[in-house]
C-alpha cells in the first residue's frame, strides 16, 4: 500500500511558480510511474504530467508544456511538479498519484492506484 502526501500550494500571483512536492510511503517509487492531475471547480479532474516507472519518459498535457517539469528524487522517495509561469487558470487542486509500472501517457482515472489528498494552489491576476 502506497501512502501520498502532496505538500506546496498556496497562493501566488500571474507569472510567478511554485513547487509541489509528493512524499511517498508504503513503498519505494522506482517501480512506479507517477503523475500530476488537477482539479478546478466545476470541472472534472485532468493530467497534468507523467513520469514513467523508469524514470526515462514523460508526458505533459498540452496546457503546460515547456512550464512545468515532473521529476522524483529516489533519495527522498518524493515526486515533484515544478511550474512556472502560473496563470489564473492554473488554479486548481492538484493530486499526486501512482500506479505500478505505469508508462508516461495520459491514463485514464480508473488506472491509477494511489492517490494522494491534494494541496490547492491559487493564481490571482
Amino acid at each position: 500500500q502506497v501512502q501520498l502526501v502532496e505538500s506546496g500550494g498556496g497562493l501566488v500571483q500571474a507569472g510567478g511558480s511554485l513547487r509541489l512536492s509528493c512524499v511517498a510511503s508504503g513503498a519505494t517509487l522506482s517501480r512506479y510511474g507517477v503523475a500530476w492531475f488537477r482539479q478546478a471547480p466545476r470541472k472534472d479532474r485532468e493530467v497534468v504530467a507523467v513520469l514513467a516507472w523508469s524514470g526515462g519518459s514523460t508526458y505533459y498535457a498540452d496546457f503546460v508544456k515547456g512550464r512545468f517539469i515532473i521529476s522524483t528524487n529516489d533519495a527522498e522517495n518524493t515526486v515533484y511538479l515544478q511550474m512556472e509561469s502560473l496563470q489564473p487558470e492554473d488554479t486548481a487542486v492538484y493530486y499526486c498519484a501512482a500506479k505500478l509500472f505505469a508508462m508516461a501517457r495520459d491514463l485514464p482515472l480508473s488506472a491509477w492506484n494511489y492517490w494522494g489528498q491534494g494541496t490547492q494552489v491559487t493564481v490571482s491576476s
